[in-house]
């Protein structure tokens, strides 16, 4: 399918109408007053005060991934989205008994520099990059938007991500970047399987918090899991994403630079009296 230009996809239940972005000066509170919460993402997590909770290992977490056909993966002018239409699924764990959250798309946050570019950190150390997996409770919800800044609405899967090796499956994705370099870009993948992004089933030790969305609205009531092991791409992958744009082709930023995306992550935010719990000792 030939690359097409469509207005901006969310799915957040109010429409990015508002500008926003990553750059200094730019205070989210101001435009999304969610923003301002107590129980916002992403966090510093320190590893010693973390509490194991031999609960979460009762019942394991289990992800029933399927692979997606033809999905569509798109640079938004925030970061890169790919959209699954593929009926996978996270149960058990931390989540409420017997209910189902859904898979609907994978996001992407990275740095200009390796030293750089996750979302959260870990001890204070950050990661080049960080990938999203986002769910929604199918189970009690009938939408992602429904679903959304509800109790037990949404599920975040996040896996940091490190510089070595090449990822196989991520080459589905960083493939095609080099078509998607501005905003409003989309193009279709023949497939993509999600279980490809997760760590070895003897690696998956995992951090569980309550937080937030990391993007406006920035609204909170999110289950957060962090996987401890990070995944491998390659310098030459990353440096894929850090070439895309944050404008729509020949609309060229008025301070005359390149509109390259540059940091797209959100910084820390104070953890206050939340406890976050680990999955292993």
């Amino acid at each position: 399918m030939a690359d097409s230009v469509i207005e901006e996809p969310d799915f957040y239940p109010e429409k990015d109408s508002l500008l926003w972005g990553y750059q200094e000066g730019v205070e989210w509170g101001l435009l999304f007053p969610e923003a301002n919460g107590q129980n916002q993402s992403p966090i510093n997590l320190i590893s010693r005060e973390a509490l194991y909770d031999p609960q979460l290992l009762e019942v394991r977490l289990t992800h029933n991934y399927v692979v997606c056909r033809d999905c569509e993966v798109i640079n938004d002018g925030h970061t890169v989205r790919v959209m699954l239409k593929s009926k996978s699924v996270v149960t058990g764990g931390p989540l409420p008994s017997d209910h189902e959250y859904e898979l609907h798309e994978v996001r992407f946050h990275w740095g200009k520099e390796n030293q750089r570019g996750s979302e959260h950190t870990v001890n204070f150390k950050a990661f080049p990059m960080e990938l999203h997996l986002i769910h929604w409770n199918s189970t009690l919800y009938s939408s992602i938007e429904d679903a959304i800044g509800k109790r037990n609405g949404i599920l975040i899967v996040a896996l940091f991500v490190q510089i070595g090796k090449e990822h196989q499956a991520l080459k589905a994705v960083t493939e095609v970047l080099q078509d998607l370099q501005y905003k409003g870009k989309t193009k279709i993948i023949p497939c993509f399987n999600p279980n490809t992004l997760l760590p070895d089933p003897l690696l998956r030790d995992y951090w569980v918090y309550e937080g937030s969305l990391t993007t406006p609205p920035c609204s909170e009531k999110v289950t957060w899991i962090l996987y401890r092991y990070p995944l491998t791409i390659s310098q030459i992958q990353i440096e894929e994403f850090r070439r895309l744009r944050s404008h729509v082709k020949g609309a060229e930023p008025a301070d005359g630079s390149d509109g390259i995306l540059g940091d797209n992550f959100r910084p820390t935010q104070p953890l206050s009296d939340r406890q976050v719990r680990a999955a292993f000792q």
